[in-house]
């Protein structure tokens, strides 16, 4: 039987053949590899070498952004009022700690203040971009800042350093004019995101401040200046271990602003105004700028620029005399007799003679009785002036009507907000029948002859903030042209606003000297204003206007505020220019429920804060060198004091005689 083999040899050259394909394909396909890693290599290392080289360096250095000196802000002498000092801080990098908790532990024991705030530090920490340092405390004293660098190497994450804050070195004089700043919000990253705009990386930077209030915010993107930045090298773990010197960048300080403010004038006003509440301005006549611009009380902004606590915060907040709230520009006050002049002059503009004389018998009749406070008898316009008679400017107000009062109260700078720079006014109320028709009372859009009378005498529904006080009284002064307000002098050296052409006013000169002589003679003796206007500074005298206004409708009941809580006093105010032989500046009072008669608080403290304004002007310095000081005039009238204990409450004065105005149909709006 015939068996084939079980195992086949095959040939030989077919196996070499084989082996020789399998060679060949793999020998293939790695020369290929070969070759494209190759070509990769050489497009790396040649074509594009220099973009991996920066990445590889991104990689190993970081740049962090470091905040730039915020811009001072300088008064018109060049004081500065808003700057920058050092200060010592400490710092945690929430990423280079081990634990966070044990790290804050630790903090604690070397400043004890921070355990307080330690739910505020974490939130804050957490907040913060990776790598970030945060703040845990700013102010360190030199004892605190020498501690923490004693234990930094028992303490990863955190770090000491000096930094730049900003200051406000006199403090509360001019905390609303100036504002002050604070950190970013989230409504400020927002804000950027509305306007489809790019949000700066700086604003998370958490040594960053902006401009919340006053010339701060309103020229917040000048002061801010240009962010520098420090390249670091870091390690894998993101941590610092060197600086590229050469490759970080300085930054740019902010642009310097100069104000028109004086601030020996800014701080004498603060300080007249002792306890009482209320704002003054003062301007040049001439030229418009506002060398004063005041309200009381104030408060510190520093407290602001790290974050003030709300134990801090809600006092001042919930102060019945709003220390918070500007009242030279967003207060708004009945005028009072302040505001009697106007009338007057829409008068002469319709052809009034200023010699009419008008017979005050103690009221006015229009359906039912106004009062005056006093019977002055026979009154021509300069007379009424002096007098603050109401019956005069009653009868002129209603034989003209509230439109022709409008008009000139609104030439002469009132019912609108000035181009002064910063935000925060409001324009009161100037009203007249066009304005009832669009506010009628329980439906009726009439305006009827019964609102006439309080009108005329600067009370109803008008109402009026200290910086058109101001402007009113500096056009008055000035007797031709419109003066306008200026509070921007300068920035980074640009002169804002110095070559404005003011328009003329539409007021025949000879009816503005009319007025002018009747507040002359309010300073005069016999005045309202007499014992506590006078200067003692020889020829160079003040004239000026009083006012009170009502802050509520009394009724018959008494109106002296005796007794009474603060809020239901009247309000309290003065006008003035000086000199009066050649007006050069003009101020405005406002005393927030400061009692009966303009003035017995208005004056006076016009009177110290007007004192110091011409004492700086080198002209006036001289004529009182040439000329001398001349003794007061006494007034026959009176043998008090007319000295004021400005610090202290205002009823320790003696009142002069006061001019109430007569009943108000409607109360002014709150200065809130």
């Amino acid at each position: 039987m015939s068996s084939e083999p079980s195992i086949f040899f095959s040939d030989v050259n077919e196996r070499q053949g084989s082996f020789l394909r399998r060679t060949f394909v793999v020998g293939g396909l790695t020369a290929i590899g070969v070759t494209a890693l190759t070509v990769r290599l050489a497009q790396l290392q040649v074509v594009q070498a220099e973009e991996y080289a920066t990445l590889a360096s991104q990689n190993q250095f970081n740049f962090r952004l470091v905040p730039p000196p915020r811009g001072r802000i300088l008064d018109r002498n060049g004081v500065v009022i808003a700057g920058n000092r050092p200060s010592f801080r400490v710092l945690v990098v929430r990423d280079e700690t081990k634990d966070l908790d044990q790290t804050l532990d630790l903090l604690g024991r070397l400043l004890p203040d921070t355990v307080d705030r330690r739910r505020s530090i974490i939130r804050d920490v957490n907040a913060a971009p990776r790598f970030a340092p945060v703040p845990v405390k700013t102010d360190l004293t030199w004892e605190e800042f020498a501690r923490v660098n004693l234990y930094a190497n028992e303490l990863p994450g955190v770090m000491a350093d000096m930094n730049e804050a900003r200051y406000y070195p006199f403090g509360g004089s001019f905390a609303h004019v100036v504002g002050y700043v604070a950190k970013p919000s989230d409504r400020d990253v927002q804000a950027y995101r509305d306007r489809n705009e790019e949000v700066p990386q700086i604003l998370y930077n958490p040594g960053f401040r902006i401009g919340r209030t006053g010339v701060e915010k309103a020229l917040d993107e000048d002061l801010r200046g240009v962010e520098g930045g420090n390249r670091v090298e870091v390690d894998a773990r993101g941590r610092v271990v060197a600086e590229d010197v050469g490759g970080s960048r300085p930054a740019v300080p902010g642009k310097e602003i100069v104000l028109t403010l004086d601030a020996d004038v800014q701080n004498r006003a603060l300080e007249v105004f002792g306890e009482e509440a209320g704002g003054a301005v003062v301007m040049d006549v001439r030229t418009g700028d506002i060398l004063c611009m005041v309200s009381a009380p104030s408060f510190d902004p520093n407290l602001f620029v790290n974050g003030i606590p709300s134990s801090m915060y809600r006092p001042l907040a919930d102060y019945e005399r709003r220390p918070l709230l500007d009242k030279a520009i967003y207060g708004t006050f009945a005028p009072g007799s302040t505001f009697k002049p106007v009338t007057g002059l829409a008068a002469l503009k319709r052809g009034a003679n200023p010699e009419r004389r008008i017979v005050c018998n103690g009221g006015y009749y229009l359906g039912r009785r106004f009062a005056c406070h006093a019977t002055h008898g026979s009154q021509n316009m300069r007379e009424a002036i002096k007098n603050s008679c109401n019956v005069y400017f009653m009868t002129l107000g209603v034989e003209m009507g509230p439109d022709a009062i409008a008009e000139a109260a609104r030439e002469m700078g009132f019912g609108q907000e000035f181009d002064i720079g910063i935000d925060g006014q409001r324009e009161g109320l100037v009203p007249d029948r066009e304005w009832r028709r669009r506010n009628p009372v329980r439906g009726d859009p009439m305006w009827y002859p019964g609102e006439t009378p309080s009108y005329s005498i600067g009370q109803g529904a008008l109402t009026v903030n200290a910086l058109q006080l101001a402007t009113y009284t500096a056009r008055l002064a000035n007797g031709r042209k419109a003066v306008l307000p200026r509070l921007i002098k300068s920035i980074d050296g640009v002169e804002q606003g110095g070559d404005r052409a003011f328009a003329d006013l539409p007021y025949d000169p000879a009816h503005l000297q009319v007025l002018r002589e009747g507040m002359e003679m309010v300073t005069d003796v016999g005045g309202t204003g007499f014992r506590n206007s006078q200067l003692g500074l020889g020829a160079v005298r003040m004239a000026g206007k009083t006012g009170t206004a009502q802050s509520r409708n009394y009724g018959s009941g008494s109106r002296s505020g005796a007794g009474r809580p603060w809020a239901q006093k009247d309000h309290n105010l003065f006008i003035a220019y000086a000199p009066i032989d050649n007006p050069r500046y003009a101020v405005s009072v406002i005393v927030q429920h400061g009692g009966l008669g303009g003035g017995t608080a208005g004056a006076p403290r016009a009177r110290e804060i007007m004192k110091v304004v011409l004492l700086k002007d080198d002209e006036i310095r001289q004529r009182l060198e040439r000329e001398g000081f001349a003794e007061t005039p006494e007034d026959p009238g009176a043998h008090e004091s007319d000295s004021l204990a400005l610090n202290a409450a205002p009823a320790q004065a003696a009142a002069p005689a006061a001019e109430p105005a007569g009943p108000r149909p409607y109360l002014p709006a709150s200065p809130q």
